[in-house]
């Protein structure tokens, strides 16, 4: 990585490792990365046009050794402390997307969350926050 990602760039990284910790990017989660990046404050600023950009920058990442741990740690370094839990809340919403979390998501969950140290009982809320937005009567 020559550059260093914007925070608003790295928390893309973040829900793009996220959708594809199972090995399947749905659609329902690529969906849902471009909703949130449309809708939240701290993207405000951020042209949404770049999303797929971005996202590939962080796919060719992925694809050099030890890429993950690239990404996590400038996750971590980038994104200022004070929006580690904002951090974690995307990446449960990406998890979240497809209404089914796989083992291999809730993995991925553990490590950004430890990468982040998010406390376990504002992460509980958070993951508990996401199964309540996205549940369906039936």
């Amino acid at each position: 990585m020559s550059l260093q990602p914007s925070p608003q760039e790295a928390l893309i990284y973040l829900m793009v490792i996220m959708s594809a910790a199972d090995r399947d990017m749905t659609d329902a989660e690529l969906g849902s990365i471009g909703s949130v990046v449309r809708r939240l404050p701290v993207f405000r600023d951020f042209d949404d046009n770049r999303i797929i950009d971005v996202a590939r920058q962080c796919q060719q990442i992925l694809q050099e050794e030890d890429g993950m741990e690239r990404v996590l740690t400038t996750v971590r370094d980038v994104v200022p402390e004070r929006l580690h839990d904002t951090a974690y809340a995307l990446a449960v919403e990406v998890a979240a997307a497809d209404l089914h979390v796989e083992p291999e998501e809730k993995r991925m969950l553990q490590i950004v969350r430890r990468h982040l140290k998010v406390e376990p009982l504002v992460a509980a809320a958070i993951e508990r926050a996401a199964r309540a937005r996205h549940r369906t009567l039936f």
